[in-house]
This record gives C-alpha cells, sequence and structure tokens, in this order.
C-alpha cells in the first residue's frame, strides 16, 4: 500500500456500534473534545447531535443554527456561519424546497427513502453529500459549509455553500513578460486550480489535496500529470508534505521551508511563481506543482538552477533573439555577484591590472575620500539595501519619490561630500541593475548576499579572496540537491539534450526528449512527424515563379509561370 493510499483510508465506524458519549466537559478546548470523540457520529436524535455542536460551536455569534420541519413532521436544523455562506443560495436551493415539502410528497416513511428523497427529490440542485461523522461535520461548518440534521436521521447533510470575496484575475506583478498569458493566481484554490485545468484538459492530470496545519487545517494541492511525472517523485513529495507538523500554513513559503533538502542554504530548490502557463510547462516536463489555499504562489519542484533565469516568455520568441537575451542575463547575474569584489581586489591589490588613463582617472576620482575601498563598497552597499527595502515597503507613490531622492539627491551629495567616490557610485549602480535583471526574486536575493562575503574577501585577500568564494561557492552549488537531482544539471553531471535549453535555447524541434534528469516514464514530447517535418525544405505554395502572376483572370501585363519559353525565345 502505498503512503498516498494509507493516507485517504479512513476507518469508519458503522451505525450499529455503541456511539460514545458526545457530551463534552466544560473545562475542555474544542479541539480536545474533537480528540476525545474523534469516533464519534450522529445520532438519531436531533437534539443530542445539535448540544454537541452548540458546545463546540455555540459561542460564535456568527453562527446559526436554523431549525424547521420537514413534511411537517420532521425536525430538521440548518447549521452555518453566516459570515462564509451565501445566504441566497441558502434560501432558495435548502431551505425554501426543504420548508414546502409536505407529508404527501415523501410517500414512504423508513429511514432509507427519506434521505434519498432529500438528496435526490428535494435537494437536487444542491451540490451536496452525506457525512456521519461528528469531526468531519464541525470541519465542514467552520470551511463554509452549510450542515442539515433531520430527527431520525444517522446522515447530515453537507452543502457547498461557501463564499468568500475574491480578488479578480490579474496580471502577475512579480513577473512580467511581453509576451504571454496575462493571467495570474490568486488567494482562491478553486480558481488557481480552474486555471490550470483550463490549460490541461485531459485525463491524465491529477490533483490531490491534504490537510496541513492543526489550527488553520490548509488544504494544500499537489497536481502532476499521470504518465508523464515520476510516481516515486510523487510519493516523496506526499511524505514529505505529511510530516508537517505546525499550528497553521499560512503561505506557499511555509511548505517550500519544509520539504526542501537543505534549509540552510542561500540558494532556493524550490522555485514558486505567480503564472499558471509556467505552471503548466513544469507539469509537461514531468515536475510537481504545489497550491496552498490563500496563497497565490504556486511551487515547482524539483528545481534546478538554471530555471531561475529562465522565462516563459524564452520559449515564446524565436531561439535566436531568446539565446541572446539569456546570455545578457546571465552576464547581468555574474555582474551582480562579484563585480564589486573584483572592484575592490583591483583597486587595493593588483592596480596595475587596470589601464594607465583608467587608473589615473580612478585615482583622481578616489582623492580625498577616507575610508578604504572595501569600506566604500560595503557602506554604498548597504546604503543600497536599505533604500531598496524602503521603496519595497513604502506605498507606491511614495516609494518612486524616495527612490529617485535616495538616488540622485544623497549620492550626489554624498560624492560631492567626499565620502564615496564616483566610479565606486558607478559600481554599486550597475551591480544593483543586474540584480534587478534576474527573474526570480529568491535567487536575486541569494546573490545579493552572498556579495557581502565576496567583498570581505577580496578586501583581504585581494583576487585570491574573490576566486576562494567562487571556488566556496561552487562547491555548495555542487552538492546542492532537490529531491535527488542535482542543482547544476544538466550541467554537471553532463547531459547534451538538457544543455541544448541552459546556457541558449535551440529550436524548439530540437528538443524532442523531456528533461532527462526527471526520469519521467514518458520521455518523448515531439512526435516523430513533426520532428521530420522540420528538417525538411519549406514549401513555397505562393512562391511567385512557381504559381505565376495573374491579374483578374487576365494575362495581360502577367508573366507564366516560367517567365517565357523552355527554349529561351521571347516573341514580340
Amino acid at each position: 500500500m502505498t503512503i498516498w493510499q494509507s493516507y485517504k483510508r479512513r476507518s469508519r465506524q458503522g451505525s450499529q456500534t455503541q456511539q460514545p458519549r458526545m457530551i463534552p466537559r466544560k473545562e475542555q478546548l474544542a479541539h480536545q473534545v474533537l480528540e476525545n470523540n474523534e469516533e464519534a457520529i450522529v445520532s438519531r436524535h436531533l437534539e443530542d447531535t445539535m448540544n454537541f455542536v452548540q458546545s463546540i460551536l455555540g459561542e460564535n455569534d456568527d453562527f446559526m443554527m436554523r431549525r424547521f420541519c420537514i413534511c411537517d413532521e420532521h425536525p430538521a436544523a440548518a447549521l452555518y456561519f453566516a459570515d462564509l455562506i451565501d445566504k441566497q443560495h441558502l434560501n432558495d436551493h435548502i431551505l425554501r424546497p426543504l420548508m414546502r415539502t409536505t407529508s404527501g410528497d415523501n410517500p414512504k416513511a423508513d429511514t432509507r427513502s427519506m434521505r434519498d428523497f432529500l438528496l435526490n427529490d428535494t435537494l437536487y440542485a444542491c451540490e451536496g453529500r452525506t457525512e456521519t461523522q461528528l469531526d468531519e461535520i464541525i470541519q465542514a461548518i467552520v470551511e463554509g459549509k452549510t450542515v442539515l440534521l433531520v430527527d431520525g436521521l444517522e446522515d447530515a447533510f453537507l452543502f457547498s455553500t461557501r463564499q468568500v470575496d475574491k480578488r479578480s484575475i490579474t496580471q502577475p506583478e512579480t513577473e512580467q513578460v511581453i509576451r504571454g498569458a496575462r493571467e495570474g493566481f490568486i488567494e482562491m484554490l478553486g480558481t488557481n486550480l480552474a486555471l490550470l485545468r483550463y490549460r490541461l484538459p485531459t485525463p491524465d492530470f491529477r490533483i490531490k489535496t491534504i490537510r496541513i496545519g492543526r489550527v488553520t487545517k490548509s488544504k494544500v494541492a499537489l497536481c502532476y500529470i499521470d504518465g508523464i511525472v515520476n510516481p516515486a517523485l510523487v510519493e516523496e513529495v506526499f511524505r514529505r508534505l505529511s510530516l508537517i507538523d505546525i499550528d497553521g500554513i499560512l503561505d506557499a513559503g511555509y511548505l517550500e521551508q519544509f520539504i526542501e533538502d537543505n534549509h540552510i542554504s542561500p540558494f532556493p530548490q524550490i522555485q514558486n511563481t505567480e503564472r499558471p502557463d509556467k505552471a503548466v510547462a513544469n507539469l509537461l516536463e514531468g515536475r510537481v506543482i504545489l497550491l496552498v489555499d490563500g496563497s497565490p504562489f504556486a511551487l515547482i519542484l524539483p528545481t534546478v538552477f538554471s530555471q531561475f533565469y529562465q522565462t516563459i516568455e524564452d520559449y515564446s520568441e524565436r531561439y535566436l533573439l531568446v539565446s541572446f537575451i539569456r546570455l545578457s542575463r546571465l552576464v547581468a547575474l555574474v555582474f551582480s555577484l562579484i563585480f564589486p569584489s573584483l572592484y575592490v581586489a583591483l583597486i587595493s591589490f593588483n592596480p596595475e591590472l587596470i589601464p594607465t588613463e583608467f587608473a589615473v582617472a580612478v585615482a583622481g576620482g578616489r582623492a580625498g575620500v577616507p575610508f578604504p575601498s572595501v569600506i566604500e563598497v560595503l557602506i554604498m552597499e548597504i546604503s543600497m539595501e536599505v533604500l531598496r527595502e524602503a521603496t519595497l515597503r513604502l506605498p507606491q507613490q511614495v516609494g518612486g519619490a524616495l527612490s529617485i531622492v535616495g538616488v540622485l539627491v544623497v549620492g550626489q551629495a554624498a560624492v560631492a561630500a567626499g565620502f564615496i567616490s564616483p566610479i565606486t557610485v558607478v559600481i554599486i549602480a550597475l551591480t544593483t541593475i543586474g540584480s534587478f535583471a534576474t527573474p526570480a526574486y529568491n535567487a536575486a536575493l541569494a546573490l545579493r548576499l552572498l556579495r557581502f562575503p565576496l567583498v570581505i574577501l577580496s578586501g583581504v585577500f585581494g583576487l585570491y579572496g574573490v576566486m576562494i568564494g567562487l571556488i566556496l561557492i561552487a562547491n555548495h552549488m555542487l552538492s546542492l540537491k532537490s529531491f535527488g537531482v542535482p542543482y547544476l544539471s544538466p550541467i554537471v553531471p553532463g547531459n547534451f539534450q538538457g544543455m541544448k535549453d541552459t546556457l541558449a535555447r535551440l529550436p524548439l524541434w530540437s528538443m524532442p526528449k523531456r528533461p532527462a534528469l526527471l526520469h519521467t516514464p514518458n520521455d518523448t514530447r515531439l512526435g516523430k512527424i513533426a520532428k521530420e517535418m522540420s528538417g525538411e525544405a519549406p514549401n513555397n505554395t505562393l512562391d511567385p515563379l512557381k504559381v505565376g502572376n495573374t491579374r483578374r483572370n487576365g494575362t495581360h501585363g502577367a508573366s507564366s509561370p516560367d517567365h517565357g519559353n523552355s527554349s529561351g525565345d521571347h516573341t514580340n
């Protein structure tokens, strides 16, 4: 039996089993009462079940218990939270049909026919099911469902009446693209799953849910495509999720910190995205997507480092242009990591490596600066981080003005006062711009953090310190894994097919296989015919040399398809 099957299998107590005592003690908390009565089921007597639910949820002012009669003789009650449900739907599709029933509508009097009568003849317009466990009934009520209890029945009826205000689907703010879909995930899990279903109309798309959090009981959706994903990956992801024991999961970032392989590494081992099209693209490669109810971000796993400087529009444009843009991102990434430390090493230890004219200009700019280059760079880096954080946290109307004041006024004043040299301002500005060019925010944050130890090493050991720092970073990245996948794949270990989409992107028809690092059961994503047609010469159907030049079915002023006869003779 798999982990997933063992989780879904639950022991249910039959109706003939003796019911446990359902009257909780007042000194116990609500969750303690539920734990002590874990196997409690609905009683045939309506008042017993009502008293139990009242003792758990009765202290809430928005908890409603609406009593009425069905068929003029069966007492019933509807239980719900008034602020979580659609009151119009409750009145039109549940309460009104039930209150209008008469004794003549249900000719049979046995309990089995009453259950079928309510579900199939009276409440047929509602999405409902039955439940016998009291803990499940309590959980359904706090989630926004309406529970119907009928005297004499051992089943409670659960109806989906939840209605919570939500924001509309808008363009993602953290992942801007020029060419691509303009839809982004929102906080509602159902809407996010619908966005994935809309793009994957296949019966192989699977969604499994699990609740995590002792208090919040947040719903987490595990999404994958059956037949493409490796089943061992799905089992491992669910195993790590099932081990999480925390009060609440408020965002997908909580899960990321629990299930990643290396918890102290600055490099993220799980990628997040707000874009449904990006999530679907990774599903088609054989990865797993995690969605959390209440979070607009999806987690993509496993993840390798090359994914953090790739964007979804890399696959929408022609490969020559995309390859150039991707290489420019890599240059910006290298700039944002080593440019300040390289500047400190050259100025402090190896000025002979700088061209003479440029060295004279640098020396003139640094004249009168009271601090060594390493202190100067650290002061500027810390100042930029503080300015960036202040700009991010302030309101949007004020943040833009603050960034202009901080960069222009304060920077110019610091140079004029002699605290900072102009060349240092240029170096830090290029470094900051390079960090903004990295598409993934968490990867750019890791590079921003690593700049500080690199600057310190360069200030102590010069170029040797820069090389030592880069070797330590490379060694650390080589040791990282994401669910068993090496972090620097497909470069290390080398895989030629995977390298077609790493530093540059080759044409789509040249990548017929899915990434080998995911070990998918079905690694073919490009059909044989499409691959063969991509290598053929184009069939120029409308070439004027082939179809001729005609005008309004006439030949006056029009040339023949061969522009003359075969012998090459021309007549007047």
